[in-house]
């Protein structure tokens, strides 16, 4: 038997001895792995990553902050009634940042998630691994992992990824709502590809499964979705994503991406929110859940679909779906409307150990690679070329991954400079003018 089938099979075995019979929930047999929370955002955006005066302990519901922020909805005992086992908490950062300060406001939130975990160590348990997944199932804690939402994090540095695992990261969403130099966002499929995964962007999928690092194929364009998964040489993700054919929105996944994903072995996580998961994002409810879910066992098997909720990265979700305390009533749902389908079994597939065989097979693959070299190539000059931003030439040093001599850079050079004669020339006349009225 393959090593990491039986690693995979002896997790199984482990979880079940440590937590079957608990309070008799399926999911106190096997906890939820959610693929997909905000709440390091909502630090970010509420508290600047300050924790000093965060409570993380507590029911965050009547709190005057927290309680009435619209997206947020998640803390540790909402997280304990929902039966969460592991969570991988999102470092995200805007697109606004692209080409600018998005690596060192990436790193911010790295730290704030690694230093969230420590601050509560009863409850959260910092998880690189598969085996650290269980290993905090089998001590009632939490699993945290972290995951990176959006490909312009990694300023298209290869060196920049590989810091990023070693930190502890492994996901990273290969792009968020905006296209990086080497792949389309989903929002190029109302329009038309611009890019597609480039030759780049296939070096970054191959150095993602060198070092065990799961590449996310939620918020990307269709065409990227199935040429990265082709490129790709270990099962893929997606950490947030659901089914196109029951709500079409770009962000969600076509069949035919699921049939290749089924092939890779991978898994979709469905998320939840209202405008992902109904066409009228005002009348969602449980129940588009449950149908998303089950248009998607229907087309590529139970064994392929997980949990990416979504929260705290949006401002709406379904009636029933509130917060994270809700997901053993979706999982009732299921086995109430269909217990041939949803057995106890399939109920702790979908739970986590889809997502587990997934992790054991990322690493399986990392391991085999041991002896492959790091890939070490820049972006290509004619894919930064190709870039319809000023802030690609006027926010990095010219000669770091990108030639003075190809036109964009001249005609940023050119624009930069004469920015800056008028600049120099305005101050020069207020501070003329200025002397003369005061003389």
């Amino acid at each position: 038997m393959n090593a990491y089938i039986f690693k995979f099979h002896l997790a199984v075995f482990i979880i079940n001895c440590f937590l079957s019979g608990r309070n008799g929930h399926v999911l106190d047999e096997t906890p939820v792995i959610d693929g997909h929370n905000d709440l390091p955002y909502n630090l970010y955006a509420l508290l600047r990553n300050n924790l000093s005066g965060f409570n993380f302990s507590a029911d965050l519901t009547s709190d005057p902050v927290w309680g009435s922020c619209s997206s947020c909805f998640t803390d540790i005992p909402r997280l304990r009634k929902g039966k969460v086992g592991a969570q991988f908490w999102v470092a995200y950062v805007g697109c606004s940042t692209q080409y600018k300060d998005a690596l060192g406001k990436t790193l911010e939130q790295i730290d704030v998630i690694k230093r969230l975990v420590k601050a509560y160590p009863n409850d959260l348990l910092l998880a690189t691994t598969a085996d650290d997944i269980v290993q905090a199932f089998n001590q009632s804690k939490i699993a945290s992992l972290i995951g990176v939402e959006g490909g312009h994090s990694m300023d298209s540095r290869l060196g920049v990824l590989r810091l990023f695992y070693e930190l502890g990261v492994r996901y990273m969403t290969l792009t968020h709502s905006c296209n990086t130099p080497w792949a389309d966002n989903s929002y190029v499929d109302d329009a038309a590809p611009v890019l597609n995964l480039t030759e780049y962007g296939k070096t970054v999928v191959r150095e993602m499964n060198r070092l065990g690092m799961m590449v996310d194929l939620s918020h990307v364009s269709h065409a990227v979705m199935n040429q990265a998964i082709m490129a790709s040489r270990a099962p893929v993700i997606f950490s947030h994503s659901s089914s196109y054919s029951i709500c079409q929105h770009n962000r969600n996944v076509h069949d035919d991406t699921l049939q290749l994903l089924r092939n890779n072995n991978g898994i979709i996580m469905v998320n939840f929110y209202s405008g992902f998961v109904n066409n009228n994002a005002t009348a969602a409810e449980l129940d588009d859940i449950v149908r998303h879910i089950n248009y998607i066992v229907d087309q590529i098997g139970v064994e392929y679909v997980g949990i990416g909720a979504d929260y705290d990265g949006v401002d709406s979700m379904p009636r029933g779906l509130e917060d994270v305390s809700k997901y053993p009533v979706l999982f009732d749902r299921l086995q109430q409307l269909n217990s041939t389908r949803w057995t106890n079994e399939t109920l702790q597939l979908l739970a986590g150990r889809n997502f587990l065989r997934v992790f054991y097979e990322v690493e399986r693959v990392r391991d085999n690679l041991a002896n492959e070299e790091p890939y070490q190539e820049w972006i290509s000059y004619e894919d930064l070329d190709a870039v319809d931003n000023v802030s690609v030439w006027n926010c990095r040093t010219l000669l770091n991954n990108t030639s003075p001599s190809l036109p964009s850079a001249q005609a940023s050079i050119a624009k930069r400079s004469f920015n800056g004669v008028v600049i120099f020339t305005v101050i020069v006349m207020y501070m003329f003018l200025t002397y003369s009225i005061l003389a």
